[in-house]
């Protein structure tokens, strides 16, 4: 495919007058779009509606005489999208690091793989097919695995697959690569590439808006690398845009609105110069240990993906990292990763961090099974999923086990298990650990120290047995994300349901209360690390609760800093009382609201 400028309605602005004014021209009645806000921040300016044009085959048939011909044409695409891929790989170095261009080199190393190579050329050769067929053939056999998974991190990476091969195909066409939009624009389309964002930026773009994905996909954490907002999985939004319309874009809230009234400018203008004011301010608290207004330290730390994060997290004020999610060492290669692989790995993340404290969740995988079992779940997030998996098939558990005793060093990494449901499968882990760590310890050449033992606690079933379990592991740590959705049968991925998410529900915030009291009573330690710990509104509920470990964002830890110094633990003590008597979200909401206000 490639990208066509959408037609102009005899409304749109023409695209060579697009502006990067705050004020441009408008007509039409104000409305707004919700969707998922993945990158913070505000803009405001004209629409730049792109559609991906649908190609238009030149052969349907291969003759035979024209075998040869089609191979070479197979592999000057291959060429053409190497070099394109390069130079947006350079582009990224040069803008954001190596730690995203690394994205676009596994790209290239798939062009490169020889198993894909002979398996499309032998194809063409022997079953005489044009090799647009015999390439969408291959990539939708993991594309469809992919895209109907039930896990939302398998649907995201599906993307990057999606633009290998559509890449491959426009170059086999010999279609020209676009990477131009008007400046300062806000690029509204169905769907974005990370090639895309990364290209389309360097004409300052102000902001992304899309149909299609999540928090967590690489168009998304690339675009909070570069500091530009996007709002994600706005249904059929892009269908509605209409190029040169104003449009301003929330990423803070997941809303765009387009057609905005004078008023609701001034609104967002106002609120961005108070963003800018607080960030300031921001970055003064985060070099700064966090402490109540009666003194009562809380520590806070980082929830990250990868090791390149680290080299980040002391100008963000991360006492450590609290959350490691090891999952994308598993995808990358769509198998397990190898033990030394892994312990390299881990041991580089922990003498980063020393003596800073390294959590490491254990590959918390499931929801599709790609590699593990030919049958399609019927509900995969109710299935074979996290620690399930982790015991039913030993050789991944005792692997990544075995890397991460060997990889502690420095004493200062710790394990934590992910989706435990029952006192046996915390015992299962635990003495795994036992029994790997001593026979380790027997042949080290070095003093190794036993890691920590952590249980998540992100099942209603985890709750329920929270007294059993805090008295077995060295600390525990609520995933809200996870815990909310299962309470209260709500996929938050699922758009139809989404306003059903609710975190500050009665249930959760009395299942928070429960878990943090009952772990401190058994001298147990607990930390946050979903995304309700970054919430303005449930910090000093938590406090109240007695938590005073925080894993969050990192982007998130100096405005969370700043905050807590607001209160004192008497009041917020005070506010959770009040709060586990409410019998609504919306009256916790008012009451919690009322006394961030007051403060």
């Amino acid at each position: 495919m490639v990208y066509r400028k959408a037609p102009k309605s005899s409304g749109d602005a023409p695209d060579s007058h697009a502006s990067s004014s705050d004020h441009p021209a408008t007509s039409g009645k104000e409305r707004q779009y919700r969707g998922i806000g993945s990158a913070k921040g505000f803009a405001i300016g004209e629409t730049y509606k792109f559609v991906k044009e649908t190609i238009e085959h030149e052969i349907a048939e291969l003759s035979p005489e024209n075998i040869e011909q089609e191979v070479e044409r197979f592999m000057t695409a291959l060429r053409r999208s190497e070099k394109e891929l390069k130079k947006i790989e350079r582009v990224t170095t040069r803008k954001i690091g190596r730690f995203y261009s690394d994205l676009f080199q596994a790209q290239i190393m798939l062009l490169e793989d020889p198993v894909l190579i002979e398996t499309i050329t032998r194809r063409i050769r022997a079953e005489i097919k044009p090799a647009h067929l015999v390439i969408e053939q291959e990539f939708d056999k993991y594309l469809d695995n992919f895209i109907n998974s039930d896990d939302i991190i398998f649907r995201e990476r599906a993307a990057d697959l999606h633009d290998i091969k559509e890449r491959i195909i426009r170059n086999l066409h010999i279609r020209k690569l676009h990477s131009w939009v008007p400046e300062g624009s806000i690029v509204v389309s169905h769907h974005l590439s990370p090639a895309d964002i990364i290209l389309f930026s360097r004409s300052n773009i102000k902001g992304f808006a899309t149909d299609t994905g999540g928090k967590t996909s690489h168009i998304s954490l690339i675009c909070k690398s570069l500091n530009i907002p996007i709002v994600v999985g706005l249904g059929n939004f892009s269908q509605k845009a209409v190029s040169g319309e104003r449009i301003i874009l929330d990423g803070n809230a997941g809303l765009v609105i387009t057609n905005p009234e004078e008023a609701t400018v001034d609104t967002y203008l106002r609120k961005r110069e108070e963003e800018s004011r607080r960030e300031a301010d921001d970055s003064i608290m985060a070099h700064r240990h966090a402490f109540t207004r009666c003194g009562a330290r809380i520590s806070v730390c980082s929830n990250i993906d990868f090791k390149e994060e680290i080299e980040h997290l002391d100008s963000m004020g991360a006492e450590g990292v609290g959350l490691f999610r090891t999952e994308n060492l598993f995808l990358d290669d769509l198998k397990p990763p190898k033990e030394a692989a892994q312990q390299e790995y881990y041991r580089e993340m922990g003498e980063m961090l020393t003596p800073k404290p390294l959590v490491i969740r254990l590959f918390d995988i499931g929801g599709d099974k790609l590699i593990y079992s030919p049958v399609k779940e019927p509900n995969p997030n109710l299935g074979w999923r996290g620690v399930r998996i982790l015991i039913d098939v030993p050789e991944i558990l005792d692997t990544q086990l075995q890397a991460v005793i060997k990889a502690n060093i420095h004493g200062n990494i710790d394990v934590l298990i992910p989706m435990i449901s029952s006192v046996e499968e915390v015992m299962h882990i635990k003495q795994a650990i036992e029994k790997h760590y001593n026979t380790i310890k027997t042949h080290a050449h070095e003093p190794l120290e036993k890691p920590g033992i952590g249980a998540m606690i992100e099942l209603p079933a985890a709750v329920e047995l929270i007294d059993e379990i805090s008295r077995i592991v060295d600390f525990v740590s609520i995933g809200t994300n996870d815990l909310t959705q299962y309470t209260l049968a709500v996929d938050r991925n699922n758009l139809i349901v989404q306003d059903l998410f609710e975190k500050f529900h009665p249930a959760i915030i009395r299942q928070l209360h429960r878990v943090i009291t009952t772990a401190q009573k058994n001298h147990c330690r607990v930390s946050l690390c979903g995304d309700m710990g970054s919430d303005p509104l449930a910090t000093p509920y938590l406090i109240g609760c007695g938590l005073r470990e925080f894993s969050i964002v990192s982007s998130d830890i100096p405005a969370l800093k700043a905050m807590v110094g607001k209160y004192t633990v008497e009041e917020c003590e005070a506010l959770a009382a009040e709060c586990l008597k409410l019998s609504s979200a919306s009256a916790i909401k008012a009451r919690l609201e009322a006394f961030v206000k007051a403060h």
